[in-house]
């Protein structure tokens, strides 16, 4: 199938690979030519294991493109996802300018499309004179919106494509896209469930498929284009066949394979197009509580000389409640929670409708980002003057992404009380550099630099390569002998051994 994917970002990119791997041909669009020469010269402008190979597959076997003609490529494509950022603005609301200007261009496409097929000629019915050229084209919102969007991006379309036609011409839209008088596009929500350090995994192999729409026709298409993916039958990429099947607080030892055996088909859930948009917010808003919660049962459980390890070991193991997203720590970050919570906060607010909760998931994160603070307070008492390390500076392992990492709102914090900041990320020191350039700290290239002469080490990012640390090493080089676990995930016992001080989190 002709894809095409507007916005070479995270999604964008992640989405417009995987779908070129199963075959389609597939144009990734993006308003930056930095970004489009640098995805033609063969890399990728972020972190995530296993991307770039996927990409440089994808283009050798002729499936992948990049460009910045977004008219061009929605005249080539049969299948248009809009995947362009939505960050929050000041007030909490997405700002959806880039999802208004992308859906007016795709229809001023969908515009000039027609009316080559018509021979030039504008019609009052707005439909094409060619009966047999089919030209009916399916606008994909892979973008988190808020509810209601699907409506307002069809609008959006219909505008640019009005602005494009002669004087007297209407655009006409229908429920169905088959039949003589096809209609020129259908809008459909698809939401987008990836995780970052994970999403080739999570695009090849999801726990579901939503789509929301009310157009059979669209349906079935947007059914043929996943059904590889439901029915599990295309080959494991060979780059991922040793790779684990991630989750939140575990890495499954099921390799790709062996997930596609327990679970040969992917649930394709199909509902109406509120219902999509909002079970993307409400999914992110509830995997945000789950990590507050727990937050919050940790603090209770320094007071009460309770673990909130196995607290949360005894809780996840019902059924109804689940292991996953239950780890305490110092809290949620990333580009997605923080974003999807407030826009389903100020979503519910055009409603006159209240939302505690979500309010309160907000409130305890923000509080929690403040603990290794009280933590190193109590064990150094005077912060001046001391020199910090930290383990980490990416919001989660697996990726660069610095978007609203906890890593800043500590370094900040400890800058204002006069220490001396040393940090060491295994992949983001550059992009920490780069989007952040007057951030005044010293940036090591390993372990044993950041911690010589170190009062305190912070453990903030929980890769791999901290939890295998050499802690009688680390113990030689430090000046103050003091770890403090953010994410509760080294062993205590190894750095006790070592002489050193081991702090965590809820117990």
């Amino acid at each position: 199938m002709d894809v095409c994917v507007i916005g070479a970002g995270y999604v964008g990119l992640v989405t417009g690979a995987c779908l070129a791997y199963l075959g389609n041909q597939v144009i990734a669009v993006d308003i930056d030519p930095a970004r489009i020469d640098l995805l033609k010269q063969g890399h990728v402008p972020f972190f995530e294991p296993g991307l770039l190979e996927l990409v440089k597959n994808s283009v050798k076997a002729g499936c992948l493109d990049f460009s910045n003609d977004l008219s061009t490529a929605v005249k080539k494509s049969k299948v248009i996802f809009i995947a362009v950022g939505t960050p929050s603005l000041a007030n909490g609301e997405p700002d959806l300018s880039q999802v208004i200007t992308v859906a007016k261009e795709i229809g001023a496409a969908l515009e000039e499309d027609r009316q080559r097929a018509d021979g030039g000629r504008g019609r009052a019915d707005g439909m094409r004179a060619d009966k047999s050229r089919p030209y009916t084209r399916i606008i994909v919102n892979k973008s988190t919106v808020p509810v209601g969007s699907g409506n307002w991006v069809e609008m959006l379309v219909a505008q640019g494509m009005q602005l494009r036609q002669p004087v007297g011409v209407a655009v006409r839209t229908s429920d169905k896209l088959s039949g003589n008088d096809a209609p020129a596009f259908a809008v459909v929500s698809n939401p987008e469930f990836l995780r970052e350090g994970s999403a080739i995994v999570d695009s090849l192999y999801p726990d579901r498929i939503v789509i929301g729409s009310s157009d059979q026709s669209a349906i079935a298409e947007m059914r043929n284009l996943y059904q590889p993916i439901i029915e599990r039958n295309f080959a494991v990429p060979a780059f991922l066949s040793n790779l684990s099947v991630r989750t939140d607080d575990i890495a499954d030892a099921a390799s790709c394979q062996e997930k596609t055996e327990r679970h040969p088909l992917v649930p394709f859930i199909v509902t109406d197009l509120p219902s999509a948009e909002l079970i993307k917010y409400a999914a992110n808003a509830f995997l945000a509580l789950k990590i507050s919660f727990a937050n919050e049962m940790s603090g209770l459980c320094e007071k009460a000389g309770a673990d909130i390890r196995e607290v949360t070991k005894g809780i996840g193991l019902d059924k109804r409640i689940g292991r996953h997203f239950l780890n305490a720590g110092i809290g949620w970050g990333g580009s997605c929670f923080s974003k999807d919570v407030h826009a389903l906060i100020e979503s519910a607010r055009e409603y006159n409708y209240s939302t505690p909760i979500l309010e309160a998931t907000l409130s305890v994160n923000e509080r929690q980002r403040k603990v290794l603070i009280s933590k190193l307070q109590e064990e150094l008492k005077i912060i001046k003057g001391r020199t910090i390390g930290l383990m980490g500076l990416s919001f989660k392992p697996n990726t660069d992404d610095m978007r609203d990492a906890p890593s800043l709102t500590i370094i900040n914090q400890l800058l204002k009380m006069g220490a001396f900041v040393k940090a060491y990320d295994p992949v983001s020191n550059a992009a920490c550099r780069a989007h952040n350039p007057d951030l005044a700290i010293a940036y090591c290239d390993n372990v044993l630099s950041l911690a010589k002469d170190c009062d305190a080490l912070l453990l903030i990012t929980e890769w791999d390569e901290f939890k295998q640390a050499n802690w009688q090493a680390i113990a030689q080089v430090m000046k103050s002998p003091l770890i403090i676990d953010g994410r509760n995930i080294l062993s205590e016992e190894e750095i006790r051994q070592a002489g050193l001080t081991y702090r965590g989190i809820g117990h």
